[in-house]
């Protein structure tokens, strides 16, 4: 397994992944991909709403607004319980989540159960701590014309103009159900699903990429008859482990499930399933499996006053559907997907660092360069063979800086899976030289039969 800083280290030096505002010295929980880390997020995306959307009759795509009605978050919970344990030190004040600084705490630990653990603070390494407080991580803002200012002394007119960012994507799907249920009338089970982007005010933002407080969620809510929730929460279980091990080439023997306890869900779920996987920096959770019940639909019915019952098309019983809901951050599969790929072996006697991407997820699948850049005629013939993929394919490379070599480890660092070189046998036989990512094997091949 690769080391966390080694693939830190590719990310930025290669164009993945940057540290957010890093001019101005960054900013804590965020980060920017550069050109090829949006390329591989994109794919990585694109291939989820293929196999859960665009290839299944029952699954439809939803795209709701990030900024919704406040009311949204009382009916959710979110603004009750959306909330971690926050402790601070004494002696520095620095504060930190409590259940992440302490071995084998539970996010509900009490202020005894922690200060018993004699953690010591990450900051000064004193033990001297203050209270255990719960910490809504919603990013609250204004909405409209008027000032926090000018709020101060009107509490009620302050609660009308504060609105949050949302901290999942599922609501704007819950938000949703009745508009598709009056437009498009879909047979139950059937799912919605939606992609963008979350925002979590986390205490201690870490590791890299995996807990950010901007991040892009991929989430589905599948709207199931209550008989029925067992039977359909399987299979969505095991859509998910294919989607895992067969589309985007995570190793099954990285991914762990985890039953998670009534003390430790969600204050929606029934049943969770979390999908854990062996980051280089240890376990840590990949997405999440939940049965949400009727919670949120009946939770919007008593809030809007409005009817969230599903009328059967065959026997005409209505009810309230229940729900299971895979969740997955996109962030948290991106690194799981590069700790996967990442490798270092040597070739030809010499050391490399190689990156495995599935070529449905590689950035470029091919990159042609001329054996040469100072000969006009091979670099020509180059530009033909590139213009005839383009022409073709999007994810198409030209590359013509430094020697043939120094641009096989280019391209091995970013996981494009063949290289095309056009040399001087090229312009007599119409033969180029495919080398391949992983293996370094080199054949010729017919420009015509690329």
């Amino acid at each position: 397994m690769s080391k966390l800083e080694d693939i830190v280290s590719l990310c930025k030096r290669r164009g993945f992944i940057f540290p957010g505002s890093d001019v101005y010295g960054g900013m804590a929980g965020t980060w920017d991909f550069g050109p090829l880390g949006t390329m591989l997020k994109k794919n990585l995306m694109d291939a989820w709403w293929n196999y859960f959307v665009e290839k299944r009759d029952d699954i439809y795509g939803v795209d709701a607004a990030i900024i919704m009605n406040p009311k949204t978050w009382v009916a959710s919970g979110h603004v009750a319980t959306f909330a971690d344990p926050l402790v601070e030190c004494k002696e520095c004040k620095s504060r930190f989540r409590a259940d992440k600084i302490a071995d084998g705490i539970s996010e509900s630990v009490t202020t005894d159960e922690f200060i018993a653990t004699h953690t010591k603070c990450p900051v000064c390494g004193k033990e001297n701590w203050g209270p255990i407080r719960k910490f809504n991580m919603m990013f609250s803002t204004h909405v409209g014309a008027v000032l926090p200012e000018d709020t101060q002394d009107n509490p009620e007119l302050a609660a009308k103009n504060v609105a949050y960012l949302r901290p999942e994507t599922a609501q704007g799907i819950f938000t949703n159900y009745k508009n598709v249920i009056d437009t498009i009338y879909p047979s139950l089970p059937f799912g919605l699903a939606q992609q963008g982007k979350a925002f979590r005010n986390e205490i201690s933002p870490r590791d890299f990429i995996l807990r950010d407080r901007e991040c892009s969620q991929m989430e589905i809510e599948y709207f199931v008859a209550p008989a029925t929730w067992e039977e359909n929460f399987e299979k969505m279980r095991a859509a998910q482990h294919d989607f895992l091990e067969n589309i985007i080439g995570l190793n099954p023997n990285h991914i762990h499930e985890l039953e998670v306890s009534a003390a430790d869900r969600a204050h929606y779920s029934k049943r969770t399933i979390d999908f854990m996987f062996d980051y280089p920096n240890g376990e840590e959770e990949l997405m999440g499996l939940a049965y949400r019940t009727d919670f949120d639909l009946t939770n919007i019915e008593r809030e809007s006053g409005k009817s969230m019952a599903y009328r059967d098309k065959i026997t005409g019983e209505t009810f309230i559907p229940h729900v299971i809901e895979p969740s997955i951050g996109v962030e948290r599969i991106f690194l799981a997907v590069l700790s996967t790929a990442y490798t270092e072996d040597e070739v030809d006697g010499s050391a490399r660092i190689v990156l495995k991407l599935p070529s449905n997820l590689a950035p470029y699948k091919f990159c042609v360069s001329p054996l040469l850049k100072n000969k006009p005629e091979l670099v020509a013939k180059a530009r033909a063979v590139y213009d005839q993929l383009r022409q073709k394919y999007t994810f198409v490379t030209w590359d013509d800086s430094g020697n043939i070599g120094k641009r096989y480890r280019k391209q091995d660092e970013i996981g494009t899976p063949k290289c095309i070189v056009i040399d001087f046998d090229t312009l007599t036989d119409d033969t180029v030289t495919v080398r391949d990512r992983d293996t370094a094997e080199q054949v010729r091949i017919k420009i015509a039969d690329l």
